[in-house]
């Protein structure tokens, strides 16, 4: 049996990601105490006629302190019980995590007459330290949306379960921010822009017109061949470290057109080896 454990902040994406695990055929149970994890996992593999061999559990700072201050002792025994088993911890700064309160108007599972938010946040991160600790990964939120997320997750799991390494590309716009849990950034900014091409500029680099413009520079084929050559040397040795995944990222300005081409391009070429090749394009809706 396979078991993946999700813990994070409340606030960080610990519903979204348990829900797209979901999605990938895993039974889920949220807001477990981790008293029961033992319990749960063991009844799971010892049961006959169950139609799931995978696990999910959602696990936060609402378990009793003694308990997560046991947590790598107990993930410890599952595994030496034969459980395989992988820890994921979602995490965001807390002006993030405020700013997402603010928004939904949710109550913090922390919070009470005496607790403002604030001081549930920083009391959330301190609980949870034991397992942030002892987490296979560790995902910080603070600027992923859902569906960024959602990639992310899908990115872990179907290449840790197929034991395949998988690789999300994005492309971005430098001005928005980088990217979060990215293991290699490129920038392309110094390709001539589209966006100064009065008939281009409304386009993306998803477009043939936009393609044929970039490809008529040199510099556009020499930058996608070295970061090509770049990324193919180094994946392998990744792929040793049973790495489940690898997230490349490229950037130009506003994410529109040089970051998007390219990574379309390097997509298409990874995809001849690495079977399990992601795009996202987090500048365009």
């Amino acid at each position: 049996m396979r078991l993946i454990v999700v813990s994070g902040l409340a606030g960080s994406g610990k519903s979204v990601a348990l829900h797209m695990l979901e999605d990938l055929g895993y039974y889920c149970i949220d807001n477990l105490p981790l008293g029961l994890l033992s319990g749960v996992s063991a009844d799971t593999l010892n049961s006959e006629g169950l139609d799931f061999d995978r696990l999910a559990v959602g696990i936060d700072s609402r378990s009793r302190r003694g308990e997560i201050a046991g947590f790598r002792d107990r993930i410890q025994s599952l595994r030496e019980g034969g459980i395989e088993i992988e820890v994921i911890y979602l995490h965001a700064d807390t002006d993030t995590i405020l700013r997402r309160y603010s928004e939904t108007r949710r109550k913090h599972p922390l919070t009470d007459e005496q607790t403002s938010l604030i001081d549930a946040v920083h009391t959330d991160r301190k609980l949870l330290a034991p397992i942030a600790d002892s987490a296979d990964v560790s995902i910080d939120t603070s600027h992923t949306n859902i569906h960024q997320l959602r990639d992310i997750i899908r990115n872990r799991v179907e290449g840790g379960a197929s034991g395949e390494m998988s690789i999300l590309l994005q492309s971005f716009g430098f001005k928005y921010g980088l990217p979060q849990a990215v293991d290699f950034v490129f920038d392309v900014r110094c390709l001539l822009n589209p966006h100064w091409v009065p008939e281009l500029r409304a386009l993306t680099g998803q477009d043939a017109p936009v393609a044929e413009h970039l490809e008529a520079q040199p510099q556009t084929r020499a930058m996608l061949d070295d970061i090509h050559g770049f990324v193919s040397r180094w994946l392998p040795d990744f792929a040793r470290e049973n790495r489940a995944y690898v997230t490349i990222a490229v950037g130009c300005t506003g994410g529109k057109h040089r970051s998007v081409y390219i990574v379309e391009q390097l997509a298409r070429r990874l995809r001849e080896t690495y079977a399990q090749t992601l795009v996202r394009h987090n500048e365009l809706h």
